[in-house]
């Protein structure tokens, strides 16, 4: 027992220094058994956070279908025969009319997207409009509009966006099994510009692609080990979508699910980890679970850009089963 706790300890981050993590290192802590594993991350979580605390965030699709890319998971890729039609640019104000909406009904954090390969010029005055609205409302903003240029990360900053979602999707060996249009070193770069830029970082991955339990620890590696981990850290499970290359792959099990995000809590015990696509598949025992393993962030609403979302009343009924409430804005 006691060389347990020490080998714990000595894995814990040394206050005021970033670890850098290996492989052997955090397959280690991800292969402990499963109370222990979850007991670890929830006491790094009680450190950081409150933890019964749970952050309501809400994202709109704002330039919906007719991507470029050929992300093997995505509806919105103009590659496959999802059904699903592509639509214009929305209008500034009825994204700003959404956002308020969001925030009446308790969302802290604003999410916008648009199906990009990046930004184009023409849209970014209606882009910086967005986030000033949303701003103005006292809301935590974040745009994932594709790859960004140094310049277009500076402007977005500068119109007061506070988050910039890029996920790397999965670990590098296996991302050109998803993806063939861009490449792993395409999306840190694109990360390099947001930091630069002075944003903060909110990139994660999706599990339940085909991948190896290795490609997810590798991913989480990848994002602990970045100059500054991101903020907040979105862990997805796939949806499966008509059409798409990934239509048919085997669902991951909740138990080997649950412990990768304790594991993203222990690596990154200050970001917010955000249990986003997916929770339509997961049973309301299998969300406590994520919860109690350091998990402190949601998308509510009835669609996730275009997929579905579970229903607000139920997100509202397991909070109040667990006795979780939502983080209020001053919080932040």
């Amino acid at each position: 027992m006691n060389a347990e706790l020490d080998m714990n300890s000595a894995m814990e981050p040394i206050s005021g220094a970033l670890p850098r993590w290996d492989r052997n290192t955090a397959a280690a802590i991800h292969g402990m058994p499963f109370n222990d594993l979850l007991f670890r991350a929830q006491a790094v979580h009680r450190a950081y956070f409150d933890q019964n605390r749970v952050q309501l965030s809400r994202l709109l699709s704002i330039k919906t279908g007719g991507c470029p890319e050929d992300c093997g998971y995505c509806s919105q890729s103009a590659h496959y025969p999802s059904g699903l039609k592509a639509s214009k640019l929305m209008e500034v104000g009825r994204v700003v009319a959404e956002a308020r909406k969001a925030r009446e009904a308790g969302a802290t954090r604003y999410c916008m997207g648009a199906a990009w390969r990046g930004p184009k010029e023409r849209d970014m005055d209606a882009v910086v409009a967005m986030i000033e609205g949303v701003k103005a409302l006292g809301m935590e903003t974040c745009m994932t509009l594709g790859m960004l240029d140094p310049g277009q990360a500076l402007r977005l900053k500068q119109a007061g966006l506070d988050y910039y979602n890029h996920n790397v999707d999965t670990s590098e060996r296996y991302y050109g099994e998803v993806v063939s249009t861009r490449t792993f070193a395409d999306r840190l770069e694109t990360l390099g510009h947001v930091r630069e830029a002075g944003m903060k970082v909110c990139c994660g991955g999706i599990v339940g692609m085909g991948e190896q339990g290795a490609d997810r620890i590798d991913m989480l590696i990848t994002l602990a080990n970045l100059p500054e981990p991101p903020e907040s850290v979105p862990i997805n499970m796939l949806i499966p979508i008509a059409g798409t290359p990934l239509a048919e792959a085997e669902p991951i099990d909740p138990i080997e699910f649950v412990p990768l995000v304790a594991l993203a809590r222990i690596m990154m015990p200050k970001s917010y980890v955000r249990l986003s696509a997916g929770r339509t598949a997961m049973s309301d025992e299998m969300q406590a679970l994520c919860f109690f393993a350091g998990a402190n962030s949601i998308f509510v609403g009835d669609t996730l850009l275009t997929a579905e979302n579970p229903q607000e009343d139920r997100d509202s009924a397991l909070f109040s089963r667990l006795g979780i409430k939502p983080v209020e804005r001053e919080m932040l």
